[in-house]
């Protein structure tokens, strides 16, 4: 049966002041029980407090994250350089699965860099399937934009046959594309969804003020950026029951609610709420297991 949880890196901030354990601890009692682990730092007592969570707390780990490469000085583990802790990291907190959050972006500087990079992530992959371990890569916009003719991602499915997938519908949704209808083109390719609003939002009175003022960059850059902004599930504009269901359909094991910004309301409400339509929507039970 898929689950639906959450990611972590809504709560990196709480877990920085506040710890593992007591974030995980609220992440339950706010009704969820999966996680996924992303810009978390892993270091040993950090995993170790995750550890602790799965025994007292029963959080399941849908996912951990790895980047392929790093910045000399980073402290991001990357599947270059720490195959063998992230297999083991994985195995300590019971999870199959690893993903890759975005591509490097030395990537996206000319068609032979993004190659570079499909070549890479196929190794890593094929390297991680046999060590029992998916790997997935999440999407973000950028991977819509087009070389030779394809996208970006048509290309790395092609050219990274060992890859699996993790599809982020708002950001399918941002690049111009439907998100029921991705899922369904990536059946069998797909263990984990991102479940990302899409909020269109009118202008705020700071920038009628503005504009009534007789500053015409204000209405500019809120037409140009943000009047889209990420919003909880059921709070923006996607149909979330048809595509929940082409994620189930499509092989997705976890289906993870995700909102990279909250615009000042704290972010266990907009969990909360998300949880909230989709239990409306009668998903209680994927949820709660």
């Amino acid at each position: 049966m898929a689950r639906i949880g959450i990611q972590l890196m809504m709560l990196r901030d709480d877990i920085a002041e506040q710890g593992v354990l007591p974030v995980l601890e609220r992440v339950r009692d706010t009704g969820f029980s999966v996680v996924e682990v992303s810009q978390i730092p892993m270091a040993p007592d950090n995993v170790a407090d995750m550890v602790r969570a799965r025994s007292e707390l029963g959080i399941e780990y849908a996912a951990i994250s790895a980047k392929t490469t790093a910045p000399a000085g980073s402290q991001d583990q990357t599947l270059a350089e720490d195959f063998d802790l992230l297999v083991e990291e994985a195995g300590a907190l019971g999870t199959d699965m690893i993903r890759i959050g975005m591509m490097p972006l030395e990537a996206i500087r000319s068609p032979e860099a993004f190659f570079a990079f499909c070549d890479e992530a196929e190794q890593h992959a094929a390297r991680m399937r046999e060590a029992g371990i998916a790997l997935s890569y999440h999407n973000h916009h950028v991977e819509f934009a087009r070389i030779q003719g394809r996208t970006l991602l048509e290309h790395l499915r092609e050219k990274a046959p060992s890859l699996r997938f993790e599809i982020d519908c708002h950001w399918v949704q941002r690049g111009g594309r439907d998100p029921e209808r991705t899922l369904k083109q990536f059946d069998g390719v797909l263990d984990l969804v991102h479940l990302k609003d899409y909020r269109i939002t009118l202008p705020s009175a700071e920038v009628l003020a503005a504009m009534d003022a007789g500053d015409g960059s204000a209405f500019g850059d809120y037409w140009q950026g943000s009047i889209v902004q990420f919003a909880e599930v059921g709070q923006g504009t996607l149909d979330w029951a048809p595509v929940i269901e082409q994620g189930i359909a499509s092989g997705a094991q976890h289906l993870l609610i995700e909102q990279d910004l909250t615009y000042g309301r704290d972010i266990f409400e907009s969990l909360a709420m998300s949880r909230a339509h989709l239990v409306d929507l009668g998903y209680e039970e994927l949820i709660e297991g």
